[in-house]
């Protein structure tokens, strides 16, 4: 049974491997509310799967350590387990997707784990897992699906009630369940009038379809590059935890998600990996009320890769108005380009970056077409361009900017 002694004993437990993670007045994110960051994505191992899987393994017995663990994860619990495994001298096999990150593979095999990369999907990498363990007889490790992991993970809630004590909101991403299952839980035990919100990328929203049917459902396949929270079907423990004690789910877009990544990045100097971002999302694009109320984001991890940092910039970019791609047709003359770069000086644009074609179907034989990425302010400034081209006889055929 999970009951907020076996927290407070796994707050214990992790003393000296857990960081206390700050919690830090985020001004910027949504000017005029009183939003907080539950900063988790600085924990030891980049993650609060750490804590989960630390209070677990410290929890084996020693003939239980003795056989071995295995686990699975699509990056961030393999770091907590692995982490914990050295730590107590167990050998320990894990589990990942094929399309984990590669920063998140190395982190892994950097602790003295052995790395087996399998299929395309964390659940993929679960069964093989599970088959492991009956063909050697080492400990599975859940990721989430367990009441020692959640108590490991409700510590968060622990350490949010005494450096928060004003708080209204939670904001808590989820996967398979475990981080809000471990927060709500020691949250409503202890203070139940605060509201515990999750978040889901609406790609990957096992969690929200379940709840919504009452009834524990799994997705035929999960499309998000928040790889943390990619999961298929939650877990019965924390499926019944959830619907118990969470207040609201919500889901958010791949878009969102990356412009949360980007303004926490710009705004508070802190990189979230897509699965930490989900609250910030939340909290950016007004999926929840939080209006003149005091909101904790809980940033759950910080393990991205650079690659896919780098795209994800380019979309948040593009998501808020700081970038915009333009396709002008134009006739095939001298000083056309000219014009319209000087256009787009003139209003505040700075072009990046030209592609001209002289080669398009149904086009006429003088004539070509310009396509142009250029950076801007806002969404109100690429209209503004726009139109100043419109009025100086350009045609914009295409635009393909998000804002």
């Amino acid at each position: 049974m999970l009951t907020l002694d076996k927290v407070y004993r796994a707050s214990y437990a992790l003393k000296g491997t857990a960081r206390k993670t700050d919690m830090i007045h985020a001004y910027n994110v949504v000017k005029g509310e009183k939003i907080y960051l539950k900063t988790e994505n600085l924990q030891t191992t980049g993650s609060f799967k750490l804590r989960g899987a630390y209070y677990k393994i410290s929890c084996l017995t020693e003939e239980e350590r003795a056989r071995g663990i295995v686990a699975c994860s699509a990056g961030n619990h393999a770091q907590g387990v692995a982490l914990a495994a050295q730590k107590y001298g167990i050998p320990v096999t894990i589990c990942m997707p094929d399309g984990a990150p590669i920063s998140k593979v190395e982190a892994t095999k950097s602790y003295g784990a052995k790395v087996e990369l399998v299929g395309e999907t964390y659940d993929d990498a679960f069964d093989h897992a599970r088959r492991l363990q009956e063909e050697t007889g080492c400990v599975f490790i859940h990721p989430f699906d367990d009441e020692d992991v959640i108590a490991g993970q409700g510590t968060i809630g622990l350490e949010i009630l005494e450096q928060l004590p004003d708080v209204e909101n939670i904001v808590v991403p989820i996967g398979g369940g475990g981080l809000i299952s471990g927060i709500a839980y020691v949250v409503k035990k202890l203070k139940p009038t605060v509201k515990v919100i999750g978040v889901q990328a609406a790609a990957a929203a096992s969690m929200v379809n379940s709840v919504n049917r009452h009834e524990i459902l799994t997705l035929p396949s999960v499309r998000t590059f928040a790889d943390g929270i990619a999961v298929k079907t939650p877990g019965d423990i924390t499926y019944d935890i959830v619907e118990n004690y969470v207040d609201e789910l919500v889901t958010v877009t791949e878009d969102e998600i990356a412009t949360a990544i980007l303004a926490l990045m710009e705004r508070q100097k802190l990189v979230c990996e897509g699965a930490g971002a989900v609250a910030v999302a939340a909290v950016l694009f007004n999926k929840i009320d939080i209006e003149d109320t005091t909101t904790c984001c809980v940033l759950s991890g910080g393990n991205i890769d650079v690659n896919i940092l780098s795209r994800v910039i380019s979309r948040g970019l593009l998501k808020t108005g700081r970038t915009a791609d333009l396709t002008i047709n134009l006739m095939d003359k001298p000083g056309q380009l000219l014009g319209v770069s000087s256009i787009i000086s003139k209003h505040g644009g700075n072009v990046i970056g030209v592609f001209y074609d002289q080669g398009e179907e149904e086009m006429a034989v003088n004539s070509c077409v310009l396509r142009i990425k250029m950076e801007t302010r806002d969404g109100a400034q690429i209209e503004e361009i726009k139109e100043a081209l419109r009025a100086a006889g350009f045609s914009l055929i295409d635009t393909m900017y998000q804002y």
